[in-house]
């Protein structure tokens, strides 16, 4: 009995490890970055906005993922670029992803750039344009100012001119 107990709490040990080890938190880039050299050459987990534009290179491409501090150039199969649809920008939320792939602190295929080579490329949330709003507050001001503006034109225009 004790040695079926065992074995059963080993198992779920084990199977929880298993777990863990397939859904790891993501790292952020501050923590990259600042420890680079102890990062270099592992499997990391980054997870952010995919921001900028897709370039691709051949068979693969180039994205920048931004976490909400710093954004990091990744390496992945022009295939698994195609699944991204929203990059980031003024109009645009970028599709938000979590890659796992191996990080490199100056890349040597990559002219010496920190870079992560994705090995799994996850798409968490889809992006979405973003509607454009006017702000009232400024529109108003601005209308203000302009009128201002023609007041003292109008004005400058029955200064007396000076003789000299």
């Amino acid at each position: 009995m004790t040695k079926k107990v065992i074995t059963l709490l080993f198992l779920l040990s084990a199977i929880s490890y298993q777990l863990s080890a397939c859904f790891a938190q993501p790292i952020s880039s501050s923590e990259l970055i600042r420890n680079a050299k102890s990062y270099d050459g592992k499997m990391v987990v980054y997870a952010g906005e995919v921001i900028g534009d897709v370039m691709p290179r051949g068979r693969y491409a180039w994205i920048n993922i931004n976490d909400g501090n710093n954004a990091i150039g990744i390496w992945v199969s022009r295939a698994v670029a195609k699944s991204i649809f929203y990059t980031g920008s003024y109009r645009a939320k970028g599709d938000v992803v979590e890659v796992s792939g191996i990080f490199h602190r100056a890349c040597p295929e990559h002219g010496g750039d920190l870079d992560i080579h994705a090995q799994l490329l996850r798409k968490v949330t889809s992006g979405r344009v973003l509607a454009e709003r006017i702000n009232i507050d400024k529109k108003n001001l601005a209308i203000i100012l302009a009128g201002i503006l023609c007041i003292i034109l109008i004005l400058r225009q029955f200064k007396p001119k000076s003789k000299k």
